[in-house]
């Protein structure tokens, strides 16, 4: 597949890493020869200076024609600009990063596809939903729901509570089946286990399992729902604004933001919620906002550090459950480390929205979701496939990848060492990075 990525900024770039490894072609446009050259020499792409508005630029990059073009410089009108040229000069799928909530309305989408933009990608809107399902949903860490709920990836912290913890995957499996342990996230390390890996506190556990079981998970877990209320919010970012709007009278937030002038905007676009002007990390400030009252806190400032370190003082003063943005992905593992809920990174949540998209485009490609670390495929077996010649425990399947589940027939099911998988299903593999067109062979 022939990609074309408009803006090597932080979006572009990190989008441009996980798509080369995946052995599409990948040409990537920037006007700034500076983010070009810092591009990891390690990525299998071919780089453009210029502007991604430029027809030239435009008709040198697509050529005859392109898969897919992906405009994500941090300039909205120049996203829409560079869809709208690419598609006239041939390229067959447009998606365009866009900043204004405005144009995601399904009246206003027929506008930009008669314009060539054939999908709008907003960061903070994605952002914002997984903000408000995580305080829907808040004792899981991560929550994917595949074929509309007929599959369901959960992330849990496990705690010394849980009856789980200290138990090998063998011994659980033997007691409960309506679980699949897929990947454990531990320290900075995300291993896919096998039945002698022990379940340790403080590991991140992604289990695979089906809706009529949550509840049973949730209990085998240690885990007891809250119910939230009220909702403090670190920074007054377009992020919170579109949170606030979407939660509706669900809760009560207060907002705590350092500039004036945006305290006075988010005045206007947030009516129902509770501004001051001040510094979160003041914790006397906090006091007086009444942390100790709080169900929720939600850090959402542009700096990774400050959202971390608040969400830990959030937590001290015995707030349940707290969520970070943490923008730099080098960060990620050491805050999951840290006892803070939910960590938020625009360019992942864009890059798997991405993702989907391409599967859309590309029946052939697997990939719809990215972790930090490691890899979630979808990936539909064909006749005469490895996979489908024996029981997958007689398979010999390679350790650093895992059968989570699949969907047979428009239904969910869990995948045991008994299960035959057979041609046609859509099999749910978790495996480490840069390991997927291996594994993908056995399904071929």
């Amino acid at each position: 597949m022939k990609i074309v990525i408009a803006g090597a900024g932080e979006v572009g770039s990190h989008l441009a890493r996980l798509l080369s490894r995946e052995n599409q072609d990948i040409i990537i446009i920037d006007d700034d020869e500076d983010r070009i050259e810092q591009l990891d020499s390690s990525c299998n792409l071919l780089a453009y200076v210029g502007l991604p508005t430029s027809i030239s630029t435009l008709r040198d990059a697509i050529g005859s024609s392109c898969d897919l073009f992906i405009a994500v410089t941090p300039q909205e009108n120049t996203n829409i600009i560079a869809c709208t040229l690419a598609k006239n000069i041939g390229a067959k799928r447009t998606v365009a990063r866009i900043d204004n909530f405005e144009y995601m309305k399904p009246e206003n989408s027929r506008l930009f596809v008669e314009h060539g933009i054939d999908a709008m990608i907003y960061p903070e809107y994605l952002a914002a939903m997984e903000i408000l399902k995580s305080l829907g949903r808040n004792w899981v860490r991560n929550w994917l729901e595949l074929h509309d709920g007929e599959l369901i990836v959960l992330g849990i912290k496990i705690r010394e509570n849980a009856r789980i913890a200290g138990q090998s995957l063998r011994q659980i499996s033997s007691e409960n089946h309506y679980y699949h342990v897929s990947a454990i996230k531990r320290n900075q390390e995300t291993i896919i286990p096998r039945g002698d890996d022990r379940v340790r506190p403080n590991d991140i556990v992604y289990f695979t399992t089906t809706r009529e079981h949550i509840e049973g998970l949730r209990q085998l877990c240690g885990k007891t729902k809250t119910d939230i209320h009220k909702v403090l919010i670190m920074g007054g970012s377009r992020i919170a604004v579109r949170l606030i709007n979407m939660a509706g009278d669900k809760y009560k937030f207060r907002i705590i933001e350092m500039d004036r002038n945006r305290c006075e905007q988010l005045a206007e676009r947030c009516p129902e919620a509770r501004i001051t002007h001040g510094d979160a990390r003041n914790v006397e400030l906090l006091m007086e906002e009444g942390i100790t009252e709080m169900d929720a806190f939600v850090a959402l400032t542009d700096s990774s550090e400050t959202n971390i370190l608040t969400s830990l003082t959030a937590k001290e003063y015995g707030v349940r459950k707290t969520i970070a943005e943490v923008e730099n992905i080098q960060f990620i593992s050491q805050a999951e480390n840290l006892n803070i809920g939910t960590i938020i990174n625009k360019k992942l949540l864009a890059s798997g929205k991405i993702f989907q998209m391409l599967l859309d485009a590309d029946v052939e490609s697997s990939k719809f979701m990215a972790l930090a670390d490691a890899d979630v495929a979808e990936i539909e077996v064909k006749a005469g496939a490895k996979v489908t010649r024996d029981a997958v425990k007689s398979l010999s399947l390679p350790h650093d990848m895992t059968i989570a589940g699949l969907i047979r027939n428009g239904h969910g099911m869990l995948v045991s060492g008994n299960t035959r998988i057979q041609a046609g299903d859509q099999v749910l593999v978790f495996c480490l990075a840069n390991t997927i067109h291996k594994i993908e062979r056995l399904f071929n």
